[in-house]
């Protein structure tokens, strides 16, 4: 993990985002990028006369409160690159991300609660679609980034083995215990026991060449995913949950819908997802 992009809005939650991604960077040796996207419509920045020149003044009064933020103690000894954006586009986070190759984006977000400001709801979930890379959403202050036990929402899908793979490089660099939680719902969705079991087997085989992590995985049975991801991460004790996501697509196998967007939503744990 050489670079990591936390998009800023000056709010609490936004320095909660930036606060973690210097553990991170600290941890990792890595470099912050720092962006900050302005509601300045084309319009406006093309307009001729006097409107121009108070457009210019709010752009400098923008990047100097910027700047301003950005003088933490704890980003000492980190090197931070800047950017300000004109727009509130949140596809040009993932634009940004694979311009300056980035491994991570962290974003802070109010979750699903009401307050109108930059991150919340339906922003938070733009960036987790748009991005092709891993994306951690943090709701608080995360006090430590080791992240020792993690919930991976896996539904042991042939087309998750990719994200799946690429979690457990980054989970077993942090030395983190990783479990993976499978979520029988009821209906037409339900699975006995063996019917999992023969699904576990195959995607570890596939996965790994092995079955080394069978024993690693908590069978869970609930009406939603999202509840059953939720739940579980409670009960084996989570610092953090994973989440496979198709991003615009949906999510695989059961993960239909929006699934990832709301657990990272509703959750109070941070929650990171993983681009299939």
């Amino acid at each position: 993990m050489k670079k990591i992009i936390v998009p800023v809005d000056f709010s609490e939650h936004s320095e909660y985002a930036l606060n973690t991604a210097a553990k991170l960077a600290k941890e990792n040796d890595a470099e912050l990028i720092a962006l900050h996207m302005l509601e300045m419509s084309e319009v406006m920045l093309t307009t001729s006369g006097e409107q121009p020149q108070k457009i210019i003044y709010f752009l400098k009064l923008a990047e100097q409160r910027f700047e301003d933020f950005l003088k933490k103690d704890y980003l000492k000894g980190i090197k931070v690159t800047p950017i300000v954006k004109h727009f509130k586009v949140f596809s040009e986070v993932n634009e940004i991300a694979k311009k300056y190759d980035a491994d991570l984006i962290v974003m802070g977000s109010h979750g699903a609660s009401g307050a109108k400001e930059f991150f919340i709801g339906s922003n938070t979930e733009r960036v987790v679609r748009n991005a092709e890379i891993p994306v951690l959403v943090v709701k608080n202050n995360v006090s430590q980034v080791n992240f020792e036990v993690v919930a991976y929402a896996c539904d042991f899908s042939e087309e998750s083995i990719k994200a799946y793979l690429k979690a457990v490089k980054i989970f077993d660099k942090m030395d983190s215990k990783l479990y993976l939680v499978y979520v029988n719902l009821p209906n037409d969705k339900f699975k006995n026991s063996l019917e999992i079991e023969r699904l576990a087997v195959n995607f570890f085989t596939k996965a790994d060449g092995n079955l080394d992590r069978m024993n690693d995985v908590y069978y869970t049975s609930d009406y939603t995913v999202e509840d059953g991801i939720l739940n579980s991460s409670i009960k084996i004790g989570a610092d953090l949950i994973a989440i496979p996501t198709h991003g615009r697509k949906g999510m695989a196998h059961f993960f239909q819908g929006s699934v990832g967007e709301d657990v990272a939503n509703h959750s109070t744990l941070p929650v990171i997802t993983f681009k299939i």
